[in-house]
């Protein structure tokens, strides 16, 4: 019987921490890389919608621009790739029946039995004023963060994710306004460089007593 003390998920989550200081000579391979982006594919959202991009940057030009855009935080540049969250604006009919589509012909289902299920998202979906509508759009991307996260740790990788950058800036340096897509999230992975002290902090968190609610 597992138990947390044989839990080798919860050692790996206790090993992560939010990396400040990365080997800039250190890379992912990419067999590495391409589970990361695979659990990123795999997270769960509502609906199943996935209304996000994910973009992966490795280019030491743009990422040179986007540090500008961070307040020159030194992973944007350092860590092995930055992985960039942009949620889907104004999600509606057209990206609706693109996922009926896929649903159809992932599970060789015949389009017009999944009527309903396109009927129920739409007037879900399409009744959110658009403010609501963008701010839902980017809690999925936040999902699909946590997944990335949890699947790094898994490999002993290391993730920082950052909000702390000016999403205009971002917008305009990858062209996303023309795509309706918005930065929401960053995440800088690859791994820690020896001298970053905040790897041996001790990791604080609420007590269990504090932060669970058992009814």
């Amino acid at each position: 019987m597992t138990t947390i003390e044989n839990s080798t998920f919860i050692d790996n989550m206790n090993w992560r921490y939010a990396t400040k200081k990365f080997n800039a000579e250190k890379k992912l391979s990419e067999a590495e890389l391409e589970i990361l982006t695979e659990a990123i594919r795999l997270s769960p959202s509502s609906y199943g919608l996935q209304p996000y991009k994910v973009f992966v940057i490795t280019d030491p030009e743009l990422r040179a621009e986007l540090q500008k855009a961070s307040f020159m935080q030194p992973q944007i540049t350092d860590a092995s790739q930055l992985i960039v969250f942009a949620n889907q604006l104004n999600f509606g009919s057209e990206e609706i029946q693109s996922y009926i589509e896929n649903i159809a012909d992932t599970r060789k289902m015949d389009i017009k039995n999944l009527d309903g299920f396109s009927q129920m998202m739409n007037n879900q979906v399409n009744s959110l004023p658009e403010d609501v509508k963008n701010n839902w759009t980017a809690k999925q991307a936040y999902i699909a963060l946590g997944n990335l996260l949890a699947a790094a740790a898994n490999l002993h990788i290391d993730a920082c994710p950052m909000e702390g950058f000016d999403a205009a800036k971002y917008n305009e340096i990858l062209n996303l306004k023309s795509e309706n897509l918005n930065a929401c999230l960053v995440a800088a992975i690859g791994y820690r460089d020896a001298d970053d002290e905040t790897q041996h902090y001790t990791k604080v968190r609420k007590s269990k007593q504090e932060l669970f609610i058992n009814l």
